[in-house]
């Protein structure tokens, strides 16, 4: 038996937690043992229901992320720490909506070197700790530095565009010059550990093996990247049903799953990656049409400012993606990836709703194909602030709804998905790293 340490970024939405979950069941079905860490409340829900241990590490970013930074007060955590922190948010909240690359995406997770390293240090005692044979991560970069100063085997699972060799977020525009990067800091910190430094921040997600969801055509590197392709990894647990109200909508009246994701990141303040628009515009441009509307957010409330509700509108707050997606005829979503690889391995099409360029690189892959259509909000010069033309968004889902070739390449794509491994390759692919750096499963 091997132990495998899940490593996931901190967010509180369920997008890169839910490419995790499948590897790690199918690592538990071949006896090994799994654990995950992650800070956040829906996260932690899924993780539990899934049936796996969750750490947490004594740890400034991840305290602040369960909300309840003045426990590092009690801790005796000096007041730089603090502002470190305060700094930190502000970095993750702030800026606006086009997030160029990777290198300009972690800025708003290097702030300090202080909390770079209290990151690294908590990730290495929990190392430690669990005894990990291997770090399999998922965009936690912190994991990623403590995985290589402990010299443990690092897995990546990664989307195409965090690869350093990647054309990065927003593809299709040429960048502007002297983008934000956090390398200066992160080299300060890597030579203080020993560690060679980076020329890009996402060099760290380049592991000893590195494993790249979905298919060239969709997430496109060059040659030299040596990366694995793996095609979808989606979650679902294998009892997973829609609930029966859903099960027994009309035959003959279209099914819409609206999926915003997570509403707002910072509470009650507006921040870039906010999801909330794409709540509103469907509301507003689907409450007079004749189809049916599923509305989840994934295991997040519903502001009371959105009730009541219009009459063809139904709320769950979780339901199971690819379920749901079977059901559907149609999906309208932010544009994250594993909500766009749902659709598509479902042969679904979608009209995305795209909140920041990360989004807009995935909804713009999909449009490619033929499977949806993409309506962009406008924003504010902060980014956080936006709208959305609903007769425009009215005007795609009847398009998307009438159009056959938007199903049939949905359907297209969804068998091109299923040529690769997924979840069961990864696993094949992690076990064979572990047992190459000398860790048997009768260790």
């Amino acid at each position: 038996m091997s132990r495998f340490l899940f490593s996931v970024i901190p967010s509180n939405d369920l997008g890169a937690l839910t490419r995790s979950l499948p590897i790690a069941r199918e690592l538990k079905l071949r006896g090994h043992e799994v654990a995950f860490c992650h800070p956040a409340k829906a996260p932690q829900t899924l993780i539990a229901e899934a049936g796996f241990e969750n750490l947490l590490p004594n740890d400034p970013l991840y305290s602040l992320l369960q909300d309840r930074p003045f426990r590092l007060l009690r801790r005796g955590r000096p007041l730089r720490t603090l502002k470190a922190l305060t700094s930190l948010i502000r970095g993750m909240s702030g800026g606006t909506a086009e997030i160029w690359n990777v290198d300009h995406f972690n800025t708003r997770l290097f702030v300090s070197a202080e909390i770079t390293r209290a990151n690294v240090e908590a990730f290495v005692g929990m190392i430690d700790s669990f005894q990990a044979y291997a770090i399999v991560d998922f965009w936690n970069p912190w994991a990623c530095i403590a995985a290589r100063l402990l010299k443990k085997p690092l897995i990546t699972v990664i989307q195409a565009e965090q690869h350093p060799q990647s054309r990065g977020f927003i593809w299709w525009k040429n960048p502007p010059p002297n983008l934000p990067t956090p390398v200066p800091l992160l080299n300060d910190v890597l030579t203080q550990y020993g560690l060679p430094p980076v020329k890009s921040s996402g060099d760290l997600f380049v592991g000893d093996l590195t494993m790249v969801l979905g298919t060239p055509e969709l997430d496109p590197l060059p040659d030299t990247a040596n990366v694995t392709y793996i095609g979808p990894v989606l979650w679902q647990k294998p009892e997973a049903k829609v609930p029966e109200w859903i099960a027994g909508l009309k035959a003959n009246r279209p099914v819409v799953w609206v999926y915003p994701g997570k509403l707002r990141y910072a509470g009650s303040s507006r921040t870039q990656f906010d999801s909330e628009v794409v709540l509103q515009a469907s509301i507003e441009a689907l409450a007079k049409e004749d189809v049916q509307v599923v509305l989840s957010t994934g295991h997040h409330e519903l502001p009371r400012s959105f009730l009541p509700l219009p009459p063809n509108f139904r709320f769950e707050p979780f339901v199971p993606g690819l379920a749901m997606a079977a059901r559907s005829d149609l999906m309208i979503h932010h544009g994250g990836y594993g909500s766009c690889q749902t659709g598509l391995y479902m042969g679904t099409p979608a009209v995305i709703i795209p909140t920041y360029s990360e989004r807009e690189s995935n909804a713009r892959r999909v449009v490619e194909q033929g499977a949806g259509e993409l309506v962009l909000p406008t924003s504010d010069a902060s980014g956080k602030k936006k709208k959305v033309d609903t007769a425009e968004l009215s005007a795609k889902v009847r398009k998307v709804l009438s159009t056959p070739s938007y199903k049939e390449n949905a359907e297209r794509m969804g068998a091109r998905l299923r040529e690769y491994g997924g979840a069961p390759e990864a696993a094949r692919l992690l076990e064979n790293v572990v047992q190459s750096r000398g860790f048997t499963k009768s260790q």
